[in-house]
């Protein structure tokens, strides 16, 4: 009998791959970073070879590690940073230009003629998404209506659309398979949410053709067979979810009312609303949290585009630190009597304000700042940035959701900035021992079609905490810090 599941987990700055036991424990890790390109403000690219030799190269990798062969694999499951979107020729597999990653704005003029033009309401009733550069959708108007020659091609059905789960699938099964998951399709701003297909009016509003689109299916379940000479013989490929829906699942919160939130180059918060979706009164998205034997289960996102970012905008662009790890031992030793509040609008804000024309900034300077100083705000931004999610959250879901944060991604190894997040939320923040959720999210789904994990329920009662950290701060200073948060917001924002 194989002995793993593999989780290929494709982020924003390096890719993944883990062989998990069928006890969803890790046996073996390879990951790859690749480069970032920006060609202009706000553009942010990815080079899709890099995409695809990473992938290949740490699957290879965590074979080796583990001393096993495409033989003692069960099953593949894909997790992937969301929106970013390739378009590629379907004869020879070639992007027709690089990938445009979900953190790009090039496309915000269009959004705002779309917007001005009335047709923000059916975006919005039909997909549960806003109409923002973040997604998808503009993002392929741009690339078929920029790049010589492609209007035509899609045009005429030659060119393909993919989020980059897709892209890889089609890769690993040498384009045998067009297809995507009901999470990754409900973020193109294409999708219809509610009866679970393409929209056609959709489409016509981005003059997007139906013919790049690829099937859409559920998280759990067959989407082919790696091609044989890639890794010596043909590996099923069992599930796909986009990023933050796998560390959904990987963190269990299978129950309406459950709230996880992940902390990588941006944040997450995702709510589970079970089989019926919310619209929200507070600019969050609804969308798809997973779907499972045709039943799509929703959620309400908050999404925040600079978390883990603002750390590596310390490291490499300011250089005050030489490893992220040294960002909570500067926090600790700030100067308490300094109240600085960066606000990282980097490549714009997200949840709630979704404003993206806007740059970040720095409130509070004084000739005492120092890195110490610095340190701290950009942590503290992530705590005030979760606060205004989750009140925004409650604000559409009423008392129902819970009092408890589940946690996971990079930046919650840090014991200060977690603490620092349950003071601000005044709420307490659970750390599961398995930080890789998101794989594990992969995994579990890709295991559970194969008959190799148990059902939802069942899964749920594995997981494990591994540190709560309960409010300690004094309720008026917490209320102070926030109330100063929201005053530079409102500043940046006037």
């Amino acid at each position: 009998m194989p002995s793993y599941i593999l989780a290929v987990d494709q982020g924003t700055t390096s890719t993944r791959s883990i062989l998990f036991r069928p006890d969803l424990s890790v046996a073996a890790v390879a990951q790859q970073e690749f480069p970032q390109h920006f060609p202009s403000s706000g553009w942010v690219e990815h080079e899709p070879e890099d995409l695809w030799r990473t992938t290949v190269d740490t699957i290879k990798g965590a074979l080796a590690k583990a001393s096993a062969t495409a033989s003692d694999i069960a099953a593949i499951g894909i997790t992937n940073q969301r929106e970013t979107t390739l378009v590629w020729d379907k004869k020879s597999g070639k992007a027709v230009h690089k990938a445009i990653v979900w953190q790009d704005r090039r496309t915000a003029d269009h959004c705002a003629t779309l917007k001005a033009a009335g047709h923000e309401a059916v975006f919005a009733r039909k997909t549960g998404l806003l109409l923002d550069p973040y997604f998808s959708g503009t993002k392929i108007t741009w690339l078929i209506d920029n790049v010589d020659g492609a209007r035509q091609k899609a045009e005429a059905g030659e060119l393909a659309f993919g989020t980059v789960d897709t892209f890889l699938l089609w890769r690993l099964t040498q384009g045998k398979v067009h297809a995507t998951d009901a999470t990754n399709a409900s973020r193109t701003l294409l999708y219809d949410i509610h009866r679970g297909d393409w929209d056609d009016e959709l489409c016509h509003l981005l003059r997007v053709p139906k013919s790049m689109l690829p099937q859409v299916r559920d998280s759990s379940g067959d989407f082919g067979m790696t091609e044989a000479a890639l890794f010596g013989r043909p590996i099923p490929i069992m599930g796909i979810a986009g990023d933050q829906q796998a560390a959904t699942v990987g963190q269990a919160c299978f129950a309406p009312g459950m709230i996880k939130s992940t902390y990588g180059t941006g944040c997450f918060a995702v709510l589970n609303t079970g089989t019926s979706p919310v619209p929200s009164r507070n600019r969050l998205l609804t969308t798809i949290a997973y779907q499972l034997k045709g039943e799509r289960t929703y959620a309400l996102e908050g999404a925040i585009f600079i978390a883990g970012a603002a750390v590596q905008w310390l490291r490499d662009g300011l250089k005050i630190i030489d490893t992220a790890q040294r960002t909570g031992e500067l926090a600790q030793a700030a100067d308490p009597e300094q109240q600085i509040y960066l606000i990282p609008a980097f490549v714009g804000l997200g949840a709630p304000y979704w404003r993206p024309e806007v740059r970040g900034a720095l409130f509070g300077l004084t000739r005492a700042t120092g890195p110490k100083e610095l340190a701290r705000a950009a942590l503290e931004a992530v705590c005030y940035q979760t606060r205004d999610l989750l009140e925004a959250m409650r604000g559409d879901w009423g008392g129902q959701a819970s009092t408890i944060l589940r946690v996971d991604g990079g930046m919650v190894a840090s014991d200060w900035t977690m603490q620092c997040l349950a003071d601000i939320l005044d709420a307490p923040v659970d750390r599961p021992r398995i930080l890789e959720t998101t794989a594990v999210g992969a995994a579990y789904l890709a295991g559970l079609a194969q008959g190799l994990c148990p059902d939802p329920q069942e899964f749920a009662k594995s997981w494990k905490l591994e540190k709560r950290f309960t409010p300690q701060m004094p309720a008026e200073l917490r209320e102070q810090k926030y109330g100063g948060w929201q005053e530079a917001m409102r500043k940046l924002l006037s």
